[in-house]
């Protein structure tokens, strides 16, 4: 059988599945590829975080950062209100570990997009450290692009350079992701957690790099344990299907055993290691759910 796009386009039309763009890449070779109206660079929205991921595991192969690493020995000048008279619900007692497994002790995660838009305080690692935890951290797992966007200032703080700038040489250049543009806060933090525009090209050059644990035209570019880490289970994720499957270190893990990188409205990077396989979609499409099913039911059969 020739495999073939036809079936998810099909089931897309017909459910008003807001895709515009599909890459299906297995054996190291471009499967299918399909656009509504050509591939053009877009936001990733939370695609992101699985990028500063790759800047973390950089940074510790280089002996800047460790797992252990705490918000404290960054930003110790940073006070906190807290609801809590013990220490260690104290934001400086939060780890890299914790961040990166989204695990920080907040019920309420600070630095939504409608947050930062408002937010008056410019620092906004100052206003982050400024919040109370509701528990000691480690021990809940609470979805939150604060927790990243902290990731990328700890970064930036123990290697003197944004996460985007860190990436260029070491990542994107390798990769042949060229003039790649990130939002930042206001004093000039990368993002982290959201706002890199890709191509959809670009996002499964990015999956084949992860399907192959970090090498790129024989090169290693990003250690192998690394990637196997965080792309691994780490911690407990409630909901249902593909989000209820567990959480790694900002990746998703999906059901057929796959994983992926997520970004709101339908920007998705699914790696599907037993089939040596990858399939990046991008869409302007709220019903991520439905987008998987259609992947799940007309794709991932064909591989």
């Amino acid at each position: 059988m020739t495999p073939s796009l036809d079936g998810f386009v099909k089931r897309i039309t017909h459910f008003g599945l807001g895709v515009v763009s599909v890459r299906v890449r297995q054996n190291g070779r471009l499967w299918g590829a399909w656009d509504a109206a050509g591939d053009q660079r877009r936001l990733q929205h939370s695609v992101s975080k699985s990028f500063t991921c790759m800047a973390v595991g950089l940074a510790i192969e280089e002996g800047k950062l460790t797992l252990d690493s705490r918000l404290g020995q960054f930003f110790p000048g940073e006070a906190s209100s807290q609801r809590s008279q013990e220490g260690e619900f104290h934001p400086r007692n939060i780890t890299l570990y914790n961040l990166l497994r989204m695990s920080t002790g907040h019920d309420s995660p600070p630095l939504w997009a409608d947050e930062r838009a408002s937010l008056e305080e410019k620092d906004w690692a100052k206003y982050y450290m400024s919040l109370p935890l509701d528990r000691k951290p480690g021990e809940v797992f609470t979805y939150s692009s604060g927790d990243t966007f902290m990731i990328s200032a700890m970064l930036q703080a123990a290697t003197g350079q944004t996460v985007k700038d860190y990436l260029t040489p070491r990542l994107f250049d390798p990769l042949g992701i060229k003039d790649v543009t990130w939002e930042t806060s206001p004093l000039g933090v990368t993002l982290g957690c959201a706002g890199l525009s890709i191509s959809n090209e670009e996002l499964s050059r990015f999956g084949q790099f992860l399907l192959q644990k970090g090498q790129w035209d024989g090169q290693q570019l990003v250690p192998s344990s690394w990637i196997e880490f965080v792309t691994s289970k780490q911690i407990d994720s409630s909901g249902s299907a593909d989000w209820e499957q567990g959480y790694g270190c900002q990746f998703w893990m999906c059901t057929h055993n796959a994983y992926r990188a997520d970004g709101a409205m339908g920007q998705l990077c699914i790696v599907i290691p037993e089939r040596d396989a990858v399939i990046a979609v991008n869409s302007n499409e709220g019903r991520m759910q439905d987008i998987m099913d259609a992947v799940w039911a007309e794709i991932y059969p064909q591989l």
